[in-house]
């Protein structure tokens, strides 16, 4: 029939979804059908493509009813590719993104020998670096032990286990030892602008990651002041930042005795990414 057929379902989950005021409601709409029936839909048999079952059908529609009401992608399918590698995702987490990919870009024109990751939680960046060869072995740490729980299966998953590890501190209140590489992105959303931000961040994702209410720069100041017993002497901090938060930013770091050494820029054209060292001249 031709209510039950692929393309009648996907149209009309479409137009669902973009009245709802989804983005990309097409992408959407195919990503929940193959995760409702477990296939691509180009694998599909024509007879199978053109008619689906009701179990299917119903697993769809439970599956459009989770986006309408603006819950990520990333957690109604509990997954998000990064750096061509796919991590699991829940509401625990925030939903890896392009912008943080930046960073490994940075990362990699080095090698190190020990990382640490603050604010860890899906453990994507940490566990890049190693998988890439940036890094030889890592600890991430967060606040949250819920997203410690994701990042070490993800860490499990992708076989890196043996290699790093995880621990739940509040900054850096549970870190011993010294590191050749601190990375982190923190929360640099301001409290103004977390009011603004879209349903699927400002509703699913956790807030204490993503904000600390005042004006976007207070996970820096904690950073500049309290990194630097945690780095080698020729260690080097990596840290993602707001796209108009470079200046800013930077000066946090140069009261603290440090100077920025290299950035990055993401897909936009913005400075997404720093890499700050100890300034030997700071007096």
């Amino acid at each position: 029939m031709l209510g039950n057929s692929v393309p009648h379902l996907l149209a009309k989950a479409t137009v669902r979804l973009r009245r709802a005021g989804v983005e990309g409601p097409e992408r959407d709409a195919s990503i929940l059908l193959e995760h409702a029936i477990g296939a691509r839909l180009a694998c599909l048999e024509e007879n199978e493509y053109f008619s689906l079952s009701r179990k299917r059908r119903n697993a769809f529609e439970f599956l459009v009813r989770q986006r309408l009401s603006r819950q990520p992608v990333s957690q109604i399918v509990g997954r998000r590719e990064f750096y061509g590698r796919v991590f699991l995702v829940t509401p625990d987490v925030l939903d890896p993104r392009p912008e943080s990919e930046t960073l490994i870009n940075l990362a990699r024109r080095s090698r190190f020998r020990s990382v640490l990751d603050v604010g860890t939680g899906s453990g994507c960046l940490l566990l890049t670096l190693l998988a890439e060869g940036i890094a030889e072995t890592g600890i991430g740490i967060d606040v949250c032990d819920r997203a410690l729980k994701v990042s070490t299966r993800n860490a499990e998953t992708l076989g890196l286990g043996k290699i790093c590890s995880f621990a739940q501190s509040n900054w850096f209140s549970a870190v011993e030892g010294k590191f050749d590489l601190i990375i982190s992105n923190p929360p640099y959303i301001s409290g103004n602008e977390f009011a603004s931000l879209a349903p699927e961040v400002r509703l699913h994702e956790p807030r204490h990651a993503l904000t600390l209410d005042g004006d976007g720069t207070e996970a820096y100041r904690i950073l500049a002041g309290e990194a630097k017993n945690h780095l080698n002497s020729d260690g080097r901090l990596m840290i993602e930042i707001g796209s108009t938060q470079s200046k800013p930013v930077t000066k946090i770091f140069e009261k603290h005795g440090y100077r920025l050494n290299r950035a990055e820029r993401d897909l936009e054209g913005n400075l997404r990414a720093l890499e700050l060292i100890e300034d030997d001249s700071h007096g």
